[in-house]
Order: structure tokens, then C-alpha cells, then sequence
């Protein structure tokens, strides 16, 4: 909750969150006591259709997942981040990192992004104990049956465990 009285900001939080984790779900809950409103955005590419989860299932896990958060929105966007965010008439973009090698790649990125559209970017980043999460792992520990529930929110896990019992059968 933004408690300075500062004007509160919209910002979007862009990724693919296929699927979510705990990661996300931290940096979604610090950007929304910082900002005040945040447009989780999940980012695909209509002409691929790959992805673990379909795009309106991803959509579903995070409103599930993230509902105990004021302010957050989620939805769908195509396209460059900095397109989405232009659409969505943000004040910021906001992208999580976990260790320096997050760092450079993002740094590149909000560089090219401000000098497109001048939308800022804002790194906020996870904490300690979550920043070796990342959705990839997710699914690979997940297809071969091992625990997640320390990595993702239990909605996910619950829909990871069933897709991969489904590809057993």
C-alpha cells in the first residue's frame, strides 16, 4: 500500500508465466505495495502455440493465484512489452530480477524499450529465497514428478501435477 501519499502509479509486470511462480508472486505483491496498480501481463505470440499451459489457462492460474493482491490485474497482451505497456497506458514497466545475469539482459532491454516509446523501467527484485525459481526448472522438476509446491502457488501446482499425469496416460 502506498502509505507516502504520493500519487499511486499503474505499472505492468510482462512475462509468459507459464507458468507462474513464487518469484513472480513476490515481485507482483512489492510492486503492488510500491505502485499501487499492476497489470500482470501475460505476453504470447499468436502465430507460436507453444507454452505448457494455453494462454487463457495461464491467465486463470495467475487471477487464482494473485487474488489476495489489491490492485492486480491480469491479462493478456501480443506484441513487444513496450507495446503492451503503451496499450495498457502504464506509468512504468516493471520486470523482476534474481541475479546479475537478470540484471544485464533487462538493463539492455528497458534501454531500447525508453528509447522507443520513454516508458521507464523499474527492477525490483525477488526475494533471496525465490531467485533460483524459474518457470523453465518449474516445468522440468514438474514432468518428472517431483514436489513443487515450495516453487509455484498451490492452484499451479495442483494444474502442473495434471497435465503431466495426463501425459503419462
Amino acid at each position: 500500500m502506498n502509505t507516502s501519499g504520493a500519487k499511486a502509479q499503474r505499472v505492468m509486470y510482462p512475462g509468459s508465466f507459464d507458468p507462474l511462480h513464487l518469484g513472480h508472486v513476490d515481485v507482483i505483491a512489492h510492486a503492488s505495495e510500491l505502485f499501487g496498480e499492476v497489470v500482470v501481463a501475460v505476453m504470447y505470440n499468436h502465430s507460436k502455440t507453444s507454452g505448457l499451459f494455453a494462454v487463457d489457462q495461464r491467465i486463470e492460474l495467475a487471477q487464482d493465484a494473485l487474488a489476495h493482491l489489491d490492485g492486480v490485474t491480469v491479462i493478456a497482451q501480443t506484441g513487444l512489452a513496450v507495446q503492451a505497456a503503451q496499450r495498457t497506458d502504464v506509468d512504468f514497466i516493471v520486470k523482476g530480477l534474481r541475479n546479475s545475469e537478470d540484471f544485464e539482459i533487462e538493463q539492455q532491454m528497458a534501454h531500447n524499450n525508453y528509447a522507443v516509446t520513454g516508458i521507464r523501467t523499474v527492477y525490483l527484485p525477488c526475494a533471496p529465497g525465490l531467485g533460483y525459481i524459474s518457470s523453465r526448472f518449474v516445468r522440468e522438476i514438474a514432468k518428472y514428478g517431483e514436489d513443487i509446491g515450495h516453487l509455484v502457488p498451490a492452484n499451479v501446482a495442483d494444474a502442473l501435477r495434471t497435465v503431466f499425469a495426463d501425459d503419462e496416460k
